[in-house]
């Protein structure tokens, strides 16, 4: 799958599950929950609202300033199939990195002439706290 339709699935996901969980969510406040722009997630919302993903009712009348959000049945079809796919996408990376992990270890290990000082395990433990121990000092992410 080409890199920009790979980033606009996970645009569209991101989107599609924070609306799920906040209807009453404003453009400005998904754009800030996202990490970005408010331009990009009116472009998004209107996307999916064209998509048939989003359906929007206003609830302040016509002043149209208070939008409520509702994923619609396709939408939430749409949001299954999306979470699924990057569910797989996360389990391949997550594999990827452990072989990684294992051939650095191994690396580290020839290079200073002795066996590994640490399993696979203990060096993606370390890596999902966040921290590593390098001659006593400690990092916390």
């Amino acid at each position: 799958m080409p890199h920009n339709l790979l980033l606009q699935d996970e645009n569209r996901l991101r989107v599609l599950r924070m609306v799920g969980g906040w209807p009453h969510i404003s453009q400005r406040e998904l754009a800030r929950a996202l990490g970005i722009s408010l331009g990009k997630a009116n472009y998004c919302l209107k996307a999916l609202i064209e998509a048939g993903f989003i359906k929007v009712r206003n609830s302040d009348g016509a002043r149209k300033l208070a939008a409520k959000y509702l994923i619609t049945g396709t939408g939430a079809v749409e949001t299954a199939a999306l979470t699924e796919r990057f569910l797989r996408i996360k389990i391949d990376e997550c594999g990827a990195l452990q072989r990684e992990i294992a051939v650095l270890t191994a690396e580290v290990a020839a290079r200073n002439g002795s066996g590994p000082t640490e399993t696979l395990g203990d060096a993606s433990q370390h890596a999902a706290a966040g921290t590593r121990d390098q001659g006593g000092m400690h990092d916390a992410a």
